[in-house]
Parts: structure tokens; C-alpha cells; sequence
């Protein structure tokens, strides 16, 4: 059966003696800076108001809202149940295992707490940080194609891959390259668009929200699913099951800001300061305006 022949990259990029920095930790960092680039450009253009101490600390507090709820989530929804005789384990992040959908958990309970402390409304932080956050993705993406894992399901078509790591000589999805694309390139697109103008507080979150979990439902019916879960409801995989909250809470969100927007431009004075309340938006002055 024809396929593409499968680039093997090595997993490392580079040793320093015993130490080895690899593809898969560089698309982290990458991702990072890159997002809060994006982030520290928002905050000027929409005039938020934020300090670069402000950004340093709120990235510094997403990197461990990020690798704690990326961590723990994996635990969590994919383990299934194989750290409990192990516990110690959990903390092997260098093992690999980390989930998105806990990882966004993670950032958004870090960012809850930024946004507390700089009395700026959560919403708003979190649509500064939404805008970059496909980046990110685009990076773990390819970085999980260059390990040859998170492989796709056994197919025909031309660019089927035959991965060294997955059981069989089938030509497998490039799973991961569909996500590179749909997660990573194609919602940066559509989130830098939207971002010309500020819109209401929580409108770019709920966009990464609702693309990114119909990309992710769409993705898994190509990607193989966990070994050490398979389908957990009928033909559904867990993948699939936590992006379908994510597309509700997304359209939510969406509608929220778009109404809000629209009534205090009627003259309304409808509050859009999301969930850090009145005397948090009230803290922030009145300034015009991610995706685990």
C-alpha cells in the first residue's frame, strides 16, 4: 500500500553533556514567548493597560497553571487508574503524559488568580491571552509528530504514514498534523482577524473555546484513541467527550460579549467585566478590548 515515508526526526535537538533539550519542551517555550509577544502587542492595542511586570507575572503564572493542569489532567482523564499503585509518578513529567483540556484548566485557574491581584476583569486577561495561544498548540503539535506519538487511525489515503512507534505496518492519519493545522495554524488565523478590534470582554476566549473543540471532535475521528482507554462511549473518544463542554461554554460566551458589546454601545452601561466582578472592572478603567 503506498504512503508517505515517515520523517524520522530525532527527538532530541540538541545535548548539552548529560543534557538533552528536546523538540517536544522547546515548543513549550517557544509557545510561551511567543503567545506573550501576542499578548504584550493586545494589551497596548486595545489599551488594557497592563504593565510588562504585569505580563511577566502573568506568564510566569500560566507556565505553572499550564504544566500542573496539564499534568494532573492527563492523570486524571487518561491514566486510568495506573498512578494509583505508583503515586510518585505523577509528578514524572519528563515521561510524557499531558492533557489539554487540564492544561487549560490549569492556566485558567492561574489566570483567575492574576486577575484578582491586578484588579483587571478575568475575561479581558483571558481574551489577551486566547489570541496567542494557538501558537502554542501549533508547536505541541508538530513537536508530538516529531516523537512519533498521538498517531492517527489505519487508512488509504496517499498521505497515510506508516509511524515506527504504533503497532502494525499499516499507513496511519498524520493525526497530528491535522491538529497543527486546524488548532494551531488555522485558529491563530481567525483569532489575529477578530483581534483588529476590541470586542466584548470573553468573545476571543469563547472563539478558542468553540473552534477549538469542534476541531478536536472533528481531529479524533482520525486519531487512534488511547490505548489504555479506547472509546470510552460508544464511538466517542475521551478527546471528544471534554471538547463538547468546551464548544457550549465557547457559543456562550460568544453571544454574552456580542450582547453586552451591543448594549453598552446602545448606552445601556451593561458591566462586561466578566468574572472578576463590578469593583474589579471599576479597578481597571474603562479601556476599550487563546486554546489546553
Amino acid at each position: 500500500m503506498a504512503a508517505l515515508t515517515y520523517p524520522a526526526i530525532d527527538p532530541v535537538a540538541f545535548a548539552l553533556g548529560p543534557l538533552e533539550v528536546r523538540w517536544y519542551g522547546l515548543a513549550y517555550v517557544a509557545g510561551f514567548i511567543i503567545a506573550a509577544l501576542v499578548f504584550r502587542s493586545l494589551n497596548r492595542r486595545w489599551g488594557v493597560g497592563l504593565t510588562d511586570e504585569d505580563l511577566l507575572d502573568t506568564v510566569l503564572a500560566g507556565v505553572v497553571g499550564l504544566m500542573v493542569g496539564a499534568r494532573v489532567g492527563y492523570v486524571l482523564f487518561y491514566g486510568a487508574g495506573a498512578y494509583w499503585s505508583d503515586p510518585i509518578s505523577v509528578l514524572a513529567f519528563w515521561d510524557g503524559g499531558m492533557s489539554f483540556h487540564g492544561g487549560l484548566v490549569g492556566i485558567l485557574l492561574a489566570g483567575l488568580v492574576v486577575a484578582r491581584l491586578k484588579a483587571v476583569p478575568a475575561l479581558r486577561l483571558f481574551d489577551l491571552g486566547a489570541v496567542g495561544a494557538p501558537v502554542g498548540l501549533l508547536l505541541g503539535r508538530l513537536a508530538n509528530f516529531i516523537n512519533g506519538e498521538l498517531w492517527g487511525r489505519e487508512t488509504n489515503v496517499p498521505w497515510g504514514m506508516v509511524f515506527p512507534s504504533a503497532p502494525g505496518s499499516q499507513p496511519r492519519h498524520p493525526s497530528q498534523l491535522y491538529e497543527a493545522g486546524l488548532e494551531g495554524l488555522v485558529l491563530f488565523a481567525v483569532l489575529m482577524v477578530l483581534s483588529r478590534r476590541k470586542r466584548g470582554d470573553g468573545f476571543m476566549i469563547g472563539v478558542l473555546f468553540a473552534l477549538y473543540g469542534i476541531f478536536r471532535i472533528f481531529v479524533e475521528f482520525f486519531r487512534e484513541p488511547d490505548v489504555q482507554l479506547g472509546f470510552v462511549a460508544g464511538g466517542f473518544t475521551m478527546g471528544q467527550l471534554l471538547s463538547i463542554p468546551m464548544v457550549a461554554i465557547g457559543v456562550w460566551l460568544i453571544v454574552r460579549a456580542t450582547r453586552a458589546e451591543r448594549a453598552e454601545g446602545t448606552g445601556t452601561g451593561v458591566d462586561t467585566g466578566g468574572a472578576t466582578g463590578s469593583a474589579a472592572q471599576g479597578a481597571a478603567g474603562p479601556g476599550p478590548e487563546e486554546d489546553g
